[in-house]
């Protein structure tokens, strides 16, 4: 088959061609868009990373495709009715980074809670005041995890490390899960209004759309913490905004922001391939948290150890393999 992996390190290359030697294979460490795709146009299975465009203006640049695999959990941002359409098979990972996120779940909390960032600044300009760096303990204090899937999971696991109280919510409670690890489940208004940190950990969903809005901020604990390692668009940003100012919600630590490609490259705004997509309230809110004083914003990072990349590259490879040889693997969408 010809394959090519888009958004290649050098490191990749050498594994993905001893592997994979069997196919025409091409690496390219650009991401795929409009303006990359021509090269490539007679691939049949293209593999990209997170920051590749895959609607249906650039899939349709791919006439003999037959299979997407996306090295990422998440896949709302393929436009799988076009792959429904043109017969396309779309595959995911779904558990390489559990730990690597919730790690880095807790790795944002504990900088916001115990004031990381201002005191190494305090630190480096000779100020050793310690009043305005005060932080609070987590043991004893109530984390609400939304969603207990697997990094919900290993969150729940770390947050008893600290002697959290924890509560869950979760469409599909995990009854077992809550039992063995100790934890239990609220509804999401009662766990709003109990938890002095929330953390999310669902994917992007029609249902789960800014669920975190007006509504829910004012029913969060006064204070509460805010901690989004999952999808931007989950929370209404404009929402946020005015509950940081308001003093609803104290701090929040974002890994993703929904205009995220946007604020790296805001030249994308004018390419045809996001022209009709940009949510210009939205791109203005990202840019106020990302300079508020009380918002620690990294850029989509959470997934990113040597671990979890390893992990990614060899799955991919596999579902590759398997997919070639008739026995597709962790199909989120199976050609029609």
């Amino acid at each position: 088959m010809k394959v090519t992996i888009f958004e290649t390190e050098n490191w990749e290359e050498a594994a993905l061609r001893q592997r994979l030697s069997n196919h025409d294979l091409r690496c390219s460490v650009n991401a795929l868009n409009e303006n990359t795709a021509a090269a490539y146009a007679d691939s049949q299975v293209i593999s990209t990373f997170i920051a590749s465009t895959l609607n249906d203006r650039v899939l349709e640049l791919f006439p003999s495709l037959k299979l997407i695999v996306t090295r990422s959990v998440g896949f709302d941002h393929i436009d799988l009715k076009y792959c429904h359409d043109h017969n396309v098979t779309v595959c995911n990972i779904p558990d390489y980074g559990d730990y690597t996120v919730a790690e880095h779940t807790f790795a944002l909390l504990l900088a916001i809670n115990r004031r990381i960032v201002a005191a190494v600044e305090h630190s480096r300009e000779g100020k050793f005041d310690h009043e305005s760096l005060r932080g609070v303990e987590l043991r004893g204090k109530t984390l609400g995890v939304i969603g207990t899937g697997r990094i919900g999971l290993r969150a729940i696991e770390i947050a008893k490390g600290f002697g959290m109280i924890i509560v869950a919510h979760d469409v599909r409670p995990n009854i077992e899960a809550a039992r063995s690890i100790g934890f239990r489940y609220l509804g999401l208004d009662e766990l709003l209004a109990s938890a002095d940190f929330v953390t999310l950990h669902l994917p992007e969903t029609a249902a789960s759309h800014h669920l975190l809005s007006d509504r829910e901020f004012l029913l969060m604990k006064p204070g509460a913490v805010l901690i989004n390692t999952a999808r931007g668009t989950i929370v209404d940003t404009e929402a946020l905004v005015r509950a940081l100012a308001t003093g609803r919600v104290s701090a929040a630590g974002l890994d993703v922001l929904p205009q995220e490609p946007m604020i790296g490259d805001e030249a994308q705004i004018f390419r045809s391939d996001h022209k009709d997509a940009v949510d210009f309230r939205a791109l203005v809110a990202d840019h106020v948290l990302l300079n508020h004083p009380n918002v620690l914003v990294t850029p989509h990072n959470a997934y990113n150890t040597i671990e979890a990349m390893h992990r990614i590259l060899e799955s991919s490879m596999t579902i590759i393999e398997a997919f070639a040889n008739g026995k597709p693997q962790n199909v989120v969408h199976v050609a029609a």
